[in-house]
């Protein structure tokens, strides 16, 4: 037996999972390769990258579209960003929750920004309207995360926690981004949203 040989044998004897699994793990390994290549990625390449035949995708997804739609969900799906945040030690001081909470969020934001922008930008067909959870479902689920790291130091609060989440995800999310000027680490952000953007005494 061939190498060739034994590597298709190999995949086909792979162990069995789920419709469910399967699209899972098909989504994972084809969201990486959307954000760089957008909607002219190949099923094919696709499926060379998730270690299973072309085939196999199309038992799980009705075409390409379906498939891309699915990707596009779940970058914008808020799960993985809840998760990070209530998984944050509330025990901590106010500056290190949130620059724990900015770090997550963004990632959150990045990874969102990598497929919409290669599928607005790369070419090919564009999956059209996304199906399933939208954005501001998706904000009010991590403004209330976001609430609730805040929830211990309400006394201390110029504003309800709900208003100061609002605030600080809207500065993660328009925070200004030029070539020259490089990004604030998540520390700076909090500094600045904490203390303001004076550095010192102004007399």
């Amino acid at each position: 037996m061939t190498a060739s040989q034994e590597n298709k044998t190999t995949r086909r004897r792979a162990p069995g999972m789920s419709p469910e699994q399967r699209r899972e793990m098909i989504i994972q390994t084809a969201i990486p390769l959307i954000a760089e290549y957008g909607a002219t990625v190949t099923t094919a390449k696709i499926a060379r990258a998730a270690g299973i035949g072309e085939g196999t995708i199309f038992r799980v997804f009705a075409d390409k579209d379906e498939l891309l739609q699915a990707c596009v969900a779940k970058a914008l799906s808020p799960e993985h960003a809840v998760r990070g945040l209530d998984s944050i030690d509330v025990s901590q001081p106010l500056p290190d929750r949130l620059a724990e909470a900015a770090e997550a969020l963004q990632a959150h934001l990045s990874r969102m920004g990598a497929i919409l922008g290669s599928l607005g930008h790369g070419g090919g067909k564009h999956p059209g309207t996304v199906r399933g959870a939208g954005r501001a479902e998706s904000t009010s689920r991590i403004r209330a995360a976001l609430a609730e790291l805040l929830e211990p130091d309400r006394a201390a609060l110029r504003r309800p926690p709900e208003q100061i989440a609002a605030l600080f995800f809207g500065l993660l999310f328009t925070q200004p981004r030029t070539e020259d000027e490089p990004d604030l680490s998540p520390r700076e952000l909090v500094e600045i949203f904490l203390h303001g953007a004076l550095s010192g005494s102004t007399d």
